[in-house]
């Protein structure tokens, strides 16, 4: 009879083990992400595991170039461009994507340094020229490749001071200066944000999350997505510098 009792009880067991969910995300978005992560995992017993990639480029690291080699993830959170490149590779369930916000590119510059004038657009191309070195990266990196640079005649001038550096190393003298999304600067220590580059060479862009086909926990990961994108996260995205869809910012 004990181990009949234990047969069916096994099961039950196992089934109460705590939901998991694997993150692959991109650097947009993360800040807000790692401040909000503690509450909802606090609130609803779902262990949330996290890996990070660019939202889009050439680079073995890419969240695209992860999903291809057999990377295990649930949920991605990504800029819109990488994520359409995703559902065109049909590797997103369908309808399960959702826009958590948009944001501007900025400029900063490691702290206490004197802060470079990007007012007009002459003076924010007369910044780029004079830097040493810029950090740029994944999505915003391709935007200001091909339109930004080339609009403004010095994609080759700038061409040996372009690195995929990140706010952090600006932080640690590795870099001059970052042209990168607002969120990806304000929450980093030893860097002064600047402020935003011109409108008329604006690009803003709209980070999303969405479940990956074959995700082991679709339920624990759509509940993740919806607490991401309600009213209790907002005030934590707009302190990153983002805006949520419809509340003031246009692409």
């Amino acid at each position: 009879m004990f181990a009949i009792t234990l047969v069916f009880t096994l099961p039950a067991c196992l089934l109460a083990q705590p939901a998991q969910v694997a993150v692959l995300m991109s650097g947009g978005f993360s800040a807000a992400y790692q401040e909000l992560l503690p509450q909802f995992e606090k609130s609803t017993g779902v262990t949330v595991t996290t890996a990070r990639g660019a939202s889009q480029g050439d680079g073995p690291t890419t969240i695209g170039a992860q999903l291809r080699r057999g990377v295990a993830a649930d949920v991605v959170i990504l800029s819109r461009e990488g994520l359409a490149e995703l559902v065109a590779e049909g590797r997103i369930v369908t309808g399960s994507d959702v826009d958590l916000a948009s944001v501007p590119l900025g400029v900063g510059v490691r702290a206490g340094t004197s802060r470079p004038d990007i007012s007009t657009v002459d003076a924010f191309k007369q910044t780029l020229l004079r830097a040493k070195s810029i950090g740029i990266q994944s999505t915003s990196a391709i935007y200001l490749k091909t339109r930004v640079f080339s609009q403004l005649g010095i994609g080759g001038a700038l061409a040996d001071k372009l690195s995929g550096a990140g706010a952090a190393e600006v932080g640690s003298g590795g870099v001059e200066m970052v042209v990168l999304p607002v969120s990806e600067i304000l929450p980093i220590q030893g860097v002064d944000f600047v402020g935003t580059i011109p409108d008329s060479l604006q690009f803003v862009q709209l980070f999303a999350a969405a479940v990956v086909k074959g995700a082991k926990n679709p339920e624990a990961s759509k509940r993740l997505i919806d607490f991401l994108a309600s009213e209790k996260a907002t005030p934590t995205v707009e302190k990153m510098g983002m805006k949520r869809p419809g509340t003031g910012l246009k692409r």
